[in-house]
């Protein structure tokens, strides 16, 4: 454990919470599980005596007093994503809020002007930049690839997915008193396909790639599935491809190829839940030599809190998702729904509208 520890409060106990954060505040070295809030109280006090939190909150406002909490972590519905957060930045608190960052682009710009007005710390939930493959890949891309002519990324969520999970996620608790968003999120699959699997998808490739300039989308919807191929051009001059299907028949399928003018990288990316880092294989054409990383500390969530916090508590650079590049995935989101729709290119520094 470090010296000092980063006291953090945990806005909502429901699902990722319980999936990720929680145990990740509890395992991280230098973080300390200060606090918990949700609206219902009974899960709230169950979450807070078996993780070890230090005090139970109903109300977020009375959290946000509190002057020993240093970072509010954001584990509520998406609709309360921007919301949350601009509260938290205007009680002088940092903030980790899950992905996506917002539902529209208005909202996730004016998230943008908050987190800038304040000088704090914003980071967004897109845990996978933590995964010990995937951030070998990073570096070999800016040391070693040369040039980035062509960049693959696909992301196929599985039928077989829930029964994989439920063998190795802990079972969910729940309350009736807990707060519900007003609509179910998956009355619209198309839009919380995108939300939840393309932000995924999307801000991988601009971690890895860089700013994405436009797209052209084809959508095809036949028995159950949605498939969306996305012709993409990156800023850099880029070629790409960006691949979401959702679900197939067969097993969970993620990863990216990149092919650069001295160096090739091939991932295969595995489920997060099974916390098995990325299998990343790099071929440098200078040395004619493969290289791999095997990395099992491939817990994602601990990672990019224990990372946050040293960015907060000690100046180290920001590798997480700031709010500038949560706004950039918001924008590629609805611009890929906008092509699909439209059948027309999208420039993304001229997209409006809500995924």
């Amino acid at each position: 454990m470090s010296e000092k520890l980063l006291k953090v409060g945990i806005l909502g106990c429901g699902p990722i919470a319980q999936i990720g954060h929680l145990e990740a505040c509890q395992k991280a070295r230098n973080v300390d599980l200060y606090a918990v809030c949700d609206a219902a109280e009974d899960l709230a006090n169950k979450m807070a005596a078996f993780y070890g939190a230090k005090k139970v909150f109903l109300s977020y406002e009375k959290m946000l007093k509190d002057p020993a909490v240093d970072l509010i972590l954001i584990a509520t519905g998406d609709y309360f994503h921007v919301p949350g957060t601009i509260m938290a930045l205007e009680a002088g608190k940092h903030v980790l809020v899950e992905k996506p960052m917002a539902l529209d682009v208005d909202s996730a710009q004016k998230l943008v002007d908050a987190v800038e007005k304040s000088g704090l710390i914003c980071q967004i939930g897109h845990n996978k930049r933590f995964d010990p493959g995937i951030f070998s890949a990073y570096h070999f891309v800016k040391e070693e690839l040369g040039e980035m002519i062509a960049y693959k990324g696909w992301y196929c969520d599985s039928t077989h997915r829930y029964a994989a999970t439920d063998s190795v996620q802990p079972v969910i608790h729940s309350s009736k008193n807990s707060v519900k968003p007003l609509k179910n999120p998956k009355e619209d699959l198309r839009q919380y396909y995108m939300l939840a699997h393309g932000s995924h998808l999307v801000d991988l490739a601009y971690y890895l790639a860089g700013p994405i300039e436009k797209v052209t989308v084809s959508l095809m919807e036949k028995q159950g599935i949605y498939s969306w191929f996305v012709d993409t051009h990156f800023e850099s001059g880029t070629h790409g491809h960006l691949d979401l299907t959702v679900a197939i028949r067969d097993d969970w399928s993620e990863g990216f190829e990149i092919y650069g003018s001295e160096g090739t990288v091939r991932a295969n990316i595995f489920n997060p839940w099974y916390m098995k880092p990325a299998q990343v294989r790099c071929f440098s054409e200078r040395k004619g030599t493969y290289s791999e990383v095997l990395n099992n500390d491939a817990n994602t969530y601990k990672l990019q809190i224990e990372h946050l916090a040293e960015v907060i508590m000690k100046g180290k650079k920001q590798i997480g998702a700031t709010a500038q590049e949560g706004l950039a995935s918001v924008k590629a989101m609805v611009a890929i729904n906008q092509s699909a729709t439209t059948g027309k290119t999208v420039y993304l520094n001229q997209v409006t509208g809500t995924v």
